[in-house]
């Protein structure tokens, strides 16, 4: 048992983190506060939640692949064959023929010059985007674009316009600004957007986005994390699924939605891999992905290029789940994607909602503030190739139950 002097400082040394106590205070009194949920089994249409058998509806494994038995396979051998780890950061002893080898299959996947891997999509933004934004640039940068763009454009020195989501014509106006105002013809001009928006669904209007830097003489870079796998030929994204090959300078890809492991990378140039490899602090300081995540990767495109009927699956959820939605009167904004949010308005309802679900054997996460903004709290809803029909009417059914009880149709 602590004595007294144990416990004054023990109180003293949590004093001046006393702050944080009151930050959980609030999320709990606003209906905000959530513990984490703890998945217990492999992550399929059907899975263990804290303990309980659900359908869910919350995870990226759009095509189902981190469970498709040639990733595993792949992973299992490289495992044997490498080791476990990679052992240092990429520019000492990390980089493995692997690592290349992956990083080929992507650049010709994608149709560019070269890719360049990173450990997640978040660090790609916040690696590759200082580096495109050096002092004295100008970003300009759609409104709901991801926390990741958010964080990147943070860390440079440049300017910032930020424009009303999806509008072109903003964005031209402020292209303008830039070029028109003293010395602005000869500004860096970097122009960012989602290819698909991860909390509405929508995807970028990105033939008209290019046009208009492409006036301007800005470079466009597009993060292209929920349209990997789901857009496109393949899978190959919103720039194949628009036919911008060559007219995009910048691509960044996740290695852990679509695709169903981890990482990510920036696809372009061969100039710009270049130097980001010398400048790109994430890929710099964070040793490189083991080896069984760079075979799993390389075996992901295998399955995208030999089984595209799972794309096609994917689709015919999407339309199927979404009409039902719909039908039943829920408010799912202006979503095209299999991303489908169910707008519930206040945060604490969107929590409710998502908790109720979940007693009907449904888990789908409610997200409010900062995700998204209070009024527009949801339930994000995302279908994959894996569930069945009988999988998805189920949900319907029990979205409609809740939603009555929650008076939201």
């Amino acid at each position: 048992m602590a004595d007294n002097g144990e416990m004054e400082t023990t109180a003293r040394a949590r004093k001046p983190l006393a702050f944080l106590e009151g930050e959980i205070e609030e999320l709990k009194a606003r209906g905000l506060f959530r513990r984490l949920r703890v998945v217990q089994s492999e992550q399929k249409s059907r899975c263990v939640i804290d303990g309980r058998e659900v359908i869910t509806l919350s995870s990226n494994n759009y095509l189902g692949l981190n469970t498709h038995p040639r990733l595993k396979r792949a992973a299992l051998d490289a495992t044997e064959r490498f080791g476990a780890g990679s052992g240092a950061v990429r520019t000492i002893a990390g980089t493995m023929s692997l690592h290349e080898e992956l990083e080929a299959r992507l650049a010709g996947f994608k149709h560019v010059e070269a890719t360049l891997t990173f450990q997640s999509g978040f660090t790609c933004n916040t690696g590759a985007i200082p580096i495109l934004a050096p002092e004295g640039a100008v970003i300009v940068s759609d409104a709901l674009n991801h926390a990741s763009i958010i964080d990147g454009i943070r860390l440079t020195k440049a300017d910032r316009k930020i424009f009303p989501h999806a509008d072109v014509d903003a964005l031209r106006a402020a292209l303008r600004e830039v070029r028109d105002a003293p010395g602005g013809a000869d500004r860096t001009v970097l122009v960012i957007t989602d290819g698909v928006f991860s909390m509405d669904g929508d995807i970028a209007r990105l033939p008209e986005i290019t046009e208009a830097a492409e006036e301007a003489e800005a470079i466009v870079y597009v993060d292209d994390a929920h349209a990997s796998g789901v857009l496109g030929r393949n899978g190959r994204g919103s720039i194949d699924h628009f036919d911008l090959h060559g007219r995009v300078h910048v691509q960044v890809g996740t290695l852990s939605k679509a695709i169903g492991v981890l990482g990510g990378y920036v696809a372009g140039s061969a100039t710009l891999r270049t130097v980001l490899e010398h400048r790109a602090r994430p890929f710099l300081f964070s040793t490189s992905h083991p080896p069984a995540v760079a075979a799993a990767c390389l075996a992901a495109i295998d399955v995208l290029e030999a089984e595209p009927d799972l794309i096609e699956r994917l689709w015919e959820n999407t339309r199927f789940f979404k009409a039902g939605l719909a039908r039943l009167g829920f408010d799912i904004g202006q979503s095209e994607t299999p991303i489908t949010p169910v707008i519930a308005g206040s945060g604490a309802l969107a929590m409710k909602l998502s908790d109720r679900l979940f007693e009907q054997g449904v888990f789908a996460q409610g997200i409010g503030f900062p995700t998204v903004p209070d009024d527009r709290s949801r339930v994000r809803t995302i279908v994959t190739a894996e569930h069945t029909r009988e999988e998805l009417e189920t949900c319907l059914a029990a979205f409609e139950k809740v939603g009555r009880e929650l008076a939201l149709i």
